[in-house]
């Protein structure tokens, strides 16, 4: 019996949107009497933390702090329009819808705080603190709470703005196949180390690197988690899921989660992530989309470990322990 240790390697690169353009997503924002921002959506954040970015991408324009924004994900029947929260397309295109709909805002709210002071709008900026002031100097100044009330009570104003996002749809060439289907592609590579079981079969990740090249990383932190999960999504789907059909019958499958397999806390390798930042010229302050690839590199940089390892290609998920004894087996000359 033997431990067999190998490394792996897989890169990948992922479109953010698909379907050749044609996709809209809308964003609406508008201010309370107290000068909170309603953002409202119908995207929906599936854990991929978009209600955070779109906050951020709101606080950045409107330049006023991010506890002022609030996203309602409201219904879909009664939101704005969203063509889908899928293709990894989230922070990319509803993040420069908002961004439309809070720089519409943005103006509005500087017109009526130059009102307020008796100024051009033209020279006025915000301090990110939740004032409204005169460029170059702190004395003359408006509080957005208070600048909210008198557009409301005042002035009878609404402080709002729309803004529609959709990359303009690119048609197939016939004679050439020609096309644009993406908005900009996403870059990343994962490198696996594991350790095999010649006896059991067993495969066991001890580390995964992960470099993910996505643009701007509007929230490190969440880009960082999202990695991290997706690398146990991908390991998941190389060593424990399967789907179905279920052979020989399907009496042996699971029932529910609490037999369905999955990876659990101490099937959890050591993981190692880097983001690099390369801005993408149509994403949002240069954004792009991380969502599903995340989970992608790491199952062939597993298959790739286990190769290394002990010299046995598996071409089927799950890399099972009977797929390791079976290929193992083949190697040797043993028959099966």
């Amino acid at each position: 019996m033997a431990r067999l240790r190998g490394r792996g390697y897989a890169a990948v690169n992922y479109p953010t949107g698909m379907n050749l353009g044609g996709d809209p997503s809308q964003a609406l924002i508008h201010s309370t009497t107290t000068g909170t921002f309603v953002i409202s959506l119908s995207s929906v954040d599936l854990g991929q933390g978009l209600k955070t970015v779109v906050a951020q991408c709101a606080a950045e324009t409107l330049g006023l702090p991010i506890e002022n924004v609030i996203v309602d994900t409201a219904d879909t029947d009664t939101g704005p329009h969203c063509m889908g929260t899928f293709a990894s397309r989230g922070t990319h295109r509803v993040g420069n819808a908002v961004i439309m709909a809070a720089t519409e805002a943005r103006a509005i709210m500087l017109e009526v705080a130059a009102e307020e002071l008796e100024v051009d709008a033209a020279d006025l900026e915000t301090d990110g603190t939740g004032f409204v002031k005169v460029k170059g100097t702190d004395e003359k100044k408006i509080h957005i709470t208070d600048l909210a009330l008198a557009a409301h009570f005042t002035h009878g104003r609404t402080i709002s703005g729309r803004g529609v996002f959709m990359k303009e749809k690119s048609e197939v060439v016939p004679e050439t196949g020609e096309m644009n289907p993406d908005s900009c592609q996403a870059h990343a590579c994962t490198v696996a180390e594991v350790e095999v079981d010649d006896e059991t079969g067993v495969v066991e990740v001890l580390k995964m690197y992960s470099v993910y090249e996505i643009g701007r990383a509007l929230n490190p932190a969440m880009a960082t988690q999202q990695v991290e999960g997706g690398a146990w999504m991908g390991l998941s789907h190389a060593l424990f899921e399967a789907t179905e059909p279920y052979y020989p019958v399907r009496d042996h499958g699971p029932v529910d989660f609490s037999e369905y397999l999955m990876p659990g806390a101490g099937d959890v390798p050591e993981q190692h992530s880097v983001l690099l930042e390369r801005p993408a010229a149509t994403g949002p302050f240069g954004a792009k989309g991380i969502g599903e690839m995340t989970a992608n590199a790491p199952i062939p940089a597993i298959a790739n470990a286990i190769f290394d390892a002990c010299g046995v290609r598996i071409e089927h998920m799950p890399f099972t322990p009977e797929r390791v004894l079976r290929g193992l087996d083949a190697l040797r000359g043993t028959p099966a």
